[in-house]
């Protein structure tokens, strides 16, 4: 399973399953950003900092250092809004998915879905602790 991508979200559903959220990081300025569809929202480690505190300089992706767990523990928090589930499975998300994203193709962005975060999910667990497509 492949979580780089220089394709928008625009594809993504106004539903409110979580399976449709899609995040999409890029750099702006240098700067580490990464916005939820649908709507645009901006992902701030604020939340995942009241958890662990492993970057409060923020984000980061593409290896397995401090920036990277602050967003897979982010990642998983907003998605799950379970703090348990994301205390329990960051570090095996950061080292499994976004250690491995990048930025890619001409709008160099990457792109992660809740599918593509439940399919990670059940991979570290023996059972879906996400919602699922049935």
């Amino acid at each position: 399973m492949s979580w780089t991508s220089d394709s928008h979200p625009s594809g993504a559903s106004h539903t409110s399953d979580k399976t449709d959220v899609v995040y999409v990081g890029y750099r702006q300025r240098g700067r580490a950003i990464i916005e939820k569809y649908p709507g645009r929202e901006p992902l701030t480690p604020d939340r995942s900092l009241d958890l662990a505190n492993h970057s409060p300089s923020g984000f980061e992706w593409g290896y397995t250092g401090s920036g990277p767990a602050q967003l897979a523990l982010a990642l998983l928090l907003d998605y799950t809004d379970d703090e348990d589930v994301a205390l329990a499975e960051y570090m095996a998300f950061k080292n499994e998915v976004v250690s491995r994203l990048e930025c890619s193709g001409p709008e160099q962005r990457w792109r992660l879905t809740g599918c593509e975060i439940d399919a990670a999910l059940r991979e570290t667990v023996d059972e879906p602790v996400a919602p699922s497509v049935n």
